[in-house]
């Protein structure tokens, strides 16, 4: 028998989410390198090169790799010979960890977690509660796993309940499309098969948990339906040519993990959730000798990747930038914002839709202006910002014919595809799509010179927020004449791969 302490306990889920908020797994890292030398789209090259370089710089700099620091998911395996120094319930010792991690003064990460979902969606101010599954297994110790995911990609998370008979990777390769990229690709599948609704969801979910090592598999070969299922899968999906950041390449996933468990002879449930380009996620254990020791992995094992903007990037200043200027901006293109740019989100625009029905004066003159789709992580030290990425792009389409029309607004920034309508309006608008890198937030907040709060700070992270910004790296994705990267680029590369495929089989 071991005791588990509850300050050990506590202490190890604090730590590991600190961890995880800055270290990315090697083996993704890895995956990451292998995906960038291969891949032969300039546009994913690129995309992948910012994110392995804000995966450096986090590690360096002990900051979070994206501003999204993530719903916290916990697996916690007791085993039965365990016994606790505890007054609190295991839910309760996690989420303790948690407020800890979330709250710490040299780190603090974003909170993003809302009470009362279907109502008033208030900020719960310190990332509580986590969603924990607890199995008891045999033995005197505790495992762990822990990660803490983003909400654009596990926004994008799928389910069916097939037919016994249907073909589940037709499902994959029929759904995977539909996902877009909020997911940020290039990262990983995890599916779970089997059981019940409920329960291919969490084996879903826990499968993203295991290591990066499809590479090895295709090595030695598949054996069981599952390794041939992830296989097939793993292929078929990158020749669909999405590729980083949906821009169109060779490589979309990583990795496929795949958990199944019997079920019903009439049903076959299968949940799909993706992973993105900053997967986190550690395991430890505890049997009772003190709290979980995580050794930080070495520098020296990330790749060394440079990524040079070159000369034929436009220099835009969003000070004096006018619609006749964007008409000239072509898709792909590359674009260094300097000046003053402005920032809001989901709660933001749903406030503007209000004041704006209410004939009420906005706070924020928005007129001629760009607005970065942003909520980001509090600024420590000399920081004007906090990790800055952008967040999906397609949560704000149904408020961007009012922000183009009613207040004025001609350039958005923020990552992933926008939906037809949205293409469609910012063409009558005149107005322009500009994309970030999901995933290299670090990276993008050194862009970020000055910060302040100009509206709705009771909003915290999604308040609305001017950046004063110099050479903030950005693409052209939807121009003022409609043309949209994020069709145009996935259905190049789908056909490039089909030509790659014939002549190899030539």
């Amino acid at each position: 028998m071991s005791i588990i302490n509850k300050q050990d306990f506590i202490d190890s889920v604090a730590d590991a989410l600190q961890y995880i908020s800055y270290y990315h797994p090697l083996d993704f890292v890895q995956a990451l390198e292998k995906a960038y030398l291969k891949e032969q789209s300039q546009a994913a090259k690129d995309a992948i090169a910012q994110i392995l370089i804000n995966s450096r710089m986090a590690a360096e700099g002990h900051r979070p790799l994206c501003q999204d620091t993530g719903i916290v998911t916990c697996f916690v395996k007791i085993g039965m010979q365990v016994q606790w120094d505890s007054d609190l319930t295991v839910q309760e010792m996690v989420d303790e960890g948690v407020r800890r991690a979330y709250l710490n003064p040299d780190n603090p990460l974003r909170a993003s977690i809302v009470a009362d979902p279907a109502g008033k969606r208030i900020n719960t101010k310190d990332n509580t509660p986590s969603v924990v599954h607890i199995d008891m297994v045999p033995g005197a110790e505790v495992e762990v796993a822990i990660a803490a995911k983003g909400g654009g990609s596990e926004n994008k998370a799928k389910m069916a309940m097939l037919n016994p008979s249907d073909d589940v990777a037709e499902w994959v390769l029929k759904t995977l499309p539909t996902m877009g990229a909020g997911w940020c690709p290039p990262g990983m599948l995890g599916i779970g098969i089997g059981g019940t609704a409920e329960k291919a969801a969490v084996m879903a979910k826990e499968s993203l948990m295991d290591p990066v090592d499809i590479h090895e598999l295709i090595e030695r070969g598949a054996v069981t339906t599952e390794e041939k299922l992830r296989l097939d899968i793993f292929e078929r999906a990158n020749k669909l040519g999405i590729g980083a950041q949906g821009l169109g390449g060779l490589t979309t996933v990583v990795d496929i993990k795949i958990m199944s468990t019997p079920t019903h002879a009439a049903s076959k449930p299968v949940v799909m959730i993706p992973n993105c380009a900053a997967t986190r996620h550690v395991h430890f254990t505890l049997n009772g000798s003190g709290p979980a020791e995580l050794t930080p992995p070495r520098l020296e094992d990330w790749p060394e990747v440079t990524w040079e903007v070159g000369d034929s990037a436009r220099r835009v200043d969003l000070n004096t930038v006018t619609r006749a200027d964007i008409k000239e901006w072509k898709m792909g293109e590359t674009v260094l914002l300097s000046g003053k740019l402005l920032t809001g989100r989901d709660a933001a625009h749903k406030r503007i839709q209000e004041m704006l029905a209410n004939g009420e004066p906005l706070p924020v003159d928005f007129k001629d202006r760009f607005i970065y789709y942003v909520g980001p992580v509090d600024a420590i030290g000399n920081e004007a910002v906090g990790p800055a990425g952008p967040t999906t792009a397609t949560r704000m389409d149904k408020f961007t014919d009012m922000m183009l029309e009613q207040a004025g607004l001609i350039g958005m920034v923020g990552k992933a595809e926008r939906g037809p309508a949205t293409v469609e309006s910012i063409k009558q608008h005149k107005a322009v799509y500009l994309m970030a890198v999901g995933g290299a937030a670090y990276l993008v907040a050194k862009a970020v010179k000055k910060a302040r709060v100009v509206a709705f700070e009771d909003l915290g992270m999604e308040a609305i927020y001017e950046f004063d910004v110099e050479d903030m790296p950005v693409t052209v994705a939807v121009d003022s004449e409609g043309n949209n990267a994020h069709v145009s680029g996935p259905a190049i590369w789908k056909a490039k791969i089909e030509e790659l495929d014939a002549r190899l089989s030539e």
